[in-house]
C-alpha cells in the first residue's frame, strides 16, 4: 500500500528525538526497506503542525513552480515560502528525527506529538490539536459533500 497512512502517537525523548512511526518509516525507506529515512519537514502554510515530505515528493513540488516566471513575483513569493523554511532531515538508525526548536514552536509541541497520515505527506501536530483538525475536517467534508473527483456517488 502507497502513502502515509493513519494517526499515530509517539513521545519527544529528553534529547528532542521523536520516532517516525514505523509504517510511516517503511514508506520513506522504499522497496528496500532499510537505512536511515531521509524526509524535509517545514512549517504548514494553514495549521499549526509540521509538514513531513518524502524527498521525492518535495523536489516535485519544483514542477509547477517553474512554469512560472523565473523572476515574477509570485514565483518568488512561493519559492521563498515554500524552500526558506524547509529543513531537510535523515533519522538515525531507529528511525528517530530530531525536530528543529523553531519548528516545535510553531506546532506548539510539547512532550507527546501526533502524526498524521495524508496520502503522499504526512504532519505533525500536538495531540488536542490533531483531534480538532480531524473533526473539523470531517465536519466540513460532510456539510459540503466533498467527493473525491470521479468518484461514484
Amino acid at each position: 500500500m502507497r502513502g502515509f497512512l493513519g494517526t499515530h502517537q509517539n513521545r519527544i525523548d529528553a534529547k528532542g528525538r521523536v520516532s517516525i512511526p514505523a509504517p510511516f518509516r517503511a514508506r520513506l525507506r522504499g522497496p528496500e526497506g532499510e537505512g536511515a529515512c531521509s524526509l524535509v519537514l517545514r512549517p504548514s502554510h494553514k495549521h499549526p503542525c509540521i509538514e513531513g515530505w518524502p524527498e521525492s515528493e518535495f523536489e516535485r513540488l519544483a514542477e509547477p513552480l517553474d512554469r512560472l516566471q523565473r523572476f515574477s513575483e509570485a514565483h518568488e513569493d512561493l519559492s521563498t515560502s515554500l524552500y526558506s523554511a524547509a529543513h531537510p532531515v535523515e533519522s538515525d538508525r531507529e528511525g528517530r528525527i530530531v525536530l528543529p526548536d523553531w519548528l516545535v514552536e510553531h506546532a506548539g509541541l510539547s512532550d507527546t506529538v501526533v502524526f498524521m497520515g495524508l496520502g503522499a505527506t504526512f504532519q505533525i501536530w500536538e495531540p488536542a490539536a490533531a483531534q480538532r483538525r480531524i473533526a473539523e475536517a470531517r465536519d466540513r467534508a460532510r456539510t459540503q459533500h466533498l467527493t473525491l473527483p470521479g468518484a461514484a456517488p
